[in-house]
């Protein structure tokens, strides 16, 4: 059986992790993707992470037994299940047996649901930001219900459980580590109080990712945020891990030109296209010393990455992670 992974320390005393999402592999077989698992893992990624969308995607659940199947210390989550798709209830019981049969290697990823055009296409109701975070919190009362031991009863607005007991039960006690993203108060609030890792994200109450996400990418914005989750987090505080997606990662001798056009496309000065969070440009030896200094200001220590970055942050991840 893996190890089962501590989170604890404070955010400003984490070493580094690197994840990798891949929602859409060019290829979908049983070879491809075992082997695309063990390159994630070789080259020293922490955790192979796929989203939950009901466009051009693998599902995540399927996927990611299959990639834990296929490795031996890579952990395995979800960025993020919506909330929105899947009941609590039967949720808590795929992720205690995902967490279960790959030996405490699973992380709980759970969001509100935000792209739109995954309601619009299924013929999903999209209710308000607050009833969908409101609807998350009652959702994450369930399923550490369902972990808990003995049988839950819990009535709440949006969900009734009437003396279910949840198994199999989870391999990592309580539970295996809670993720929750986000980019808004209350989100980033809700995450402080239940959540094991935050993911900083830009606000997506548009339901889009565009260029409108600027001035929510930048330095201050983030400062805001955590700010927000300093606050809600009281006590829980130094046992909080955070992490950032990277939207945009290139490995290059022409930094200076790359971050223009990063700051002409999202309406950002030159200065704040430098600095944000949610970007890594340059050199190996420039993105290693920004990953350094970005976890001294903000306490961010888990890097998300995309698939098309995986071979070339692979110097980076030598460097950096488990420091």
């Amino acid at each position: 059986m893996a190890a089962v992974t501590e989170f604890s320390g404070g955010p400003y005393k984490r070493p580094f992790r690197f994840n990798i999402q891949c929602s859409s592999p060019e290829q979908v077989d049983a070879r491809s993707w075992a082997d695309l698992a063990r390159q994630v893992e070789d080259l020293g990624y922490a955790t192979l992470t796929v989203s939950d969308h009901l466009d051009e995607q693998v599902a995540p659940i399927a996927a990611l037994m299959a990639a834990a199947d296929a490795t031996t210390t890579l952990r395995i989550g979800a960025m993020v299940f919506s909330n929105d798709y899947r009941h609590p209830v039967v949720l808590a019981k795929e992720a205690a047996t995902l967490d279960a049969l790959s030996g405490g290697r699973f992380e709980l990823g759970l969001g509100a649901g935000w792209m739109t055009s995954d309601y619009a296409r299924a013929g999903l109701p999209l209710d308000p930001p607050g009833v969908r975070i409101s609807r998350l919190a009652e959702s994450l009362d369930v399923i550490k219900g369902m972990f808990a031991d003995g049988p839950l009863t819990y009535h709440g607005t949006h969900y009734q459980v009437a003396g279910l007991s949840g198994t199999p039960k989870p391999v990592q006690r309580p539970h295996p580590p809670i993720v929750i993203g986000g980019g808004g108060r209350r989100l980033l609030s809700l995450a402080a109080r239940e959540a094991d890792i935050i993911g900083l994200n830009m606000n997506m109450v548009g339901g889009v990712i565009d260029a409108s996400l600027g001035p929510n990418a930048t330095t201050a914005a983030t400062d805001e945020k955590i700010g927000w989750i300093r606050e809600a987090a009281g006590a829980r505080w130094d046992d909080l891990t955070l992490q950032v997606r990277i939207h945009l990662a290139i490995v290059t001798d022409n930094r200076h030109e790359i971050v223009e056009q990063l700051a002409a496309g999202f309406g950002l000065t030159t200065e704040q296209a430098y600095a944000t969070p949610h970007a890594l440009c340059g050199s190996v030896d420039q993105i290693v010393d920004d990953l350094v200094e970005r976890r001294e200001r903000f306490g961010i220590s888990t890097i998300g990455v995309a698939l098309d970055s995986l071979t070339a942050l692979a110097p980076v991840v030598a460097r950096l992670a488990g420091t």
